[in-house]
């Protein structure tokens, strides 16, 4: 998702403000970090329902900058990624558009053809060519893959969407003839935990989850009740309202993009990282890589080329709260143990238990 000059408000679809939605800060931070670096691997939202969940991965999608694309490519090929064009975006001088990040959403009752794509064995065998019809998992190439209730779906298509966003391809097989085409995508999985969880074998595939709750505070609810009340009233005026926090983010996102390689994380951090891990008893390498990932591109987000060590607090629980799960009748911890660990190896236990004895003591 290389990034351009921001789309003219003309050319903006009336999506609700990615800067204005109140709240849910997990969730919007776990967004963000997976824009910067797709090679965090996704993010699973779990939460109640009328969160806001779906609002703010569409308000995420319109937010991003537009993307160069091949004109007429099915794929969304990116001209100046060789390694990235499909076999229909060959063309010495392509044409190329300019065009908003793709957001797909992928229904419930969507058939593995209907996500893959299909090949026409008829046409293939009667004319000798491959003839492809793409599915959606080619349209959200370069973009953001939804999935809402993603709990509720099927386990081989899960198996298939995890499989895709991991290595950034999809390989259609049928009758001895092949198609190989780009599948670079954010995947966004949201759902109710009160109707299942995901098995921890797919759940440990997504690379953070956040969890979400409705919104306690009374200021707050009534806050959030006026902004969706004055976007419904006139939508184009409020966007305009907030254009200018829209833009603010919007560079602040290909800055951070632009300094993700430079950002370093010092040879001790990485360490205590992965000796969080083992203390935790995580199963793989997936907890440490993902954690090493989103603490970088924190500190790239914040403007800033080296992690610190609050970075990597703020990640660590998002990275690594549902690989905690052996038992699939278990809940996801909340996040407890992970602090305690974090907070433990990284030796700031000591420094907590003094502030709670300051604070019971009335030293502030």
């Amino acid at each position: 998702m290389s990034p351009t000059a921001p789309a003219p408000m003309t050319a903006r679809r009336m999506v609700f403000p990615f800067t204005a939605i109140v709240g849910q800060e997990e969730m919007k931070l776990a967004l963000l970090l997976n824009v910067i670096d797709p090679k965090v691997g996704g993010v699973m939202i779990m939460g109640d329902r009328g969160t806001g969940k779906s609002t703010t991965i569409r308000a995420l999608a319109d937010l991003l900058p537009e993307i160069d694309v091949i004109a007429d490519d099915p794929f969304n090929s990116d001209p100046n990624d060789p390694d990235g064009m499909s076999d229909h975006s060959s063309s010495q001088n392509p044409s190329i558009v300019k065009k908003k990040v793709p957001m797909v959403d992928l229904p419930l009752g969507a058939t593995e053809d209907r996500v893959c794509g299909t090949i026409d064995i008829e046409k293939a065998l009667s004319e000798g060519v491959k003839a492809f019809e793409p599915g959606l998992l080619a349209k959200a190439n370069r973009g953001i893959l939804y999935v809402d209730e993603v709990n509720l779906l099927d386990d081989h298509l899960v198996d298939v969407l995890l499989d895709s966003a991991a290595s950034g391809w999809n390989t259609v097989e049928r009758e001895g003839i092949s198609i190989r085409h780009p599948a670079r995508f954010v995947l966004v999985g949201s759902g109710n935990p009160e109707e299942g969880e995901l098995r921890p074998q797919l759940l440990d595939r997504f690379g953070m989850h956040a969890e979400i709750r409705t919104v306690k505070e009374p200021a707050l609810r009534v806050e959030i009740v006026e902004q969706r009340a004055a976007f419904d009233l006139n939508p184009q005026a409020f966007m305009e309202q907030h254009q200018p926090e829209q833009e603010a983010m919007q560079q602040k996102l290909v800055a951070a993009q632009q300094l993700l390689p430079q950002v370093e994380l010092d040879y001790d951090l990485r360490v205590k990282i992965s000796q969080v891990c083992s203390e935790l008893d995580v199963d793989g390498l997936r907890g440490d890589i993902v954690t090493n990932r989103a603490a970088k591109a924190l500190a790239a987000l914040e403007g800033r080329n080296e992690v610190t060590v609050d970075d990597i607090r703020r990640v660590i629980t998002l990275c690594l709260r549902h690989r905690l799960r052996k038992d699939p009748l278990e809940s996801i911890d909340s996040g407890y143990k992970v602090e305690k660990a974090f907070s433990r190896v990284f030796g700031l236990e000591a420094s907590s238990e003094a502030n709670s004895a300051a604070t019971a003591n009335g030293v502030r």
